[in-house]
């Protein structure tokens, strides 16, 4: 079941991709924020928790779809992969250096998970 209907992502995202695109880009947005959320939701209905923190984690999908689209990428290595660069009169062209880190996890989606529990990984004790 996908967690946010195309609707909801021109709601609460910036909607600047296309219609056609949304379904690829909204499983692998899915993905990261899965795996970020250690799968809460592959476990849980989405639908009989609480509104806040439902409302959190799709808004949180739909910044990972705008960040895919924005960046034009959607794995690690097309985020870090830098062809070239111009600014003003001086460009910059060849290989992205091995010390470029590109977080695959969007800052923006990662601020609307921040206070919904979803991201804490401490261990439950009895």
């Amino acid at each position: 079941m996908p967690y946010l209907t195309y609707e909801e992502y021109k709601f609460w995202g910036n909607a600047s991709g296309t219609e056609e695109a949304f379904p690829k880009l909204l499983q692998k947005a899915s993905d990261v924020i899965d795996s970020a959320t250690r799968a809460f939701y592959q476990f849980n209905d989405i639908n009989m928790d609480v509104p806040y923190r439902r409302e959190q984690f799709k808004k949180a999908v739909a910044a990972q779809i705008d960040y895919f689209d924005d960046m034009g990428a959607n794995t690690a290595h097309g985020l870090s992969s830098i062809q070239s660069v111009t600014i003003g009169r001086t460009s910059i062209s060849g290989k992205a250096s091995a010390n470029v880190e590109n977080n695959i996890l969007s800052s923006d989606a990662l601020m609307y998970l921040q206070y919904t529990g979803l991201l804490y990984s401490g261990v439950r004790c009895c």
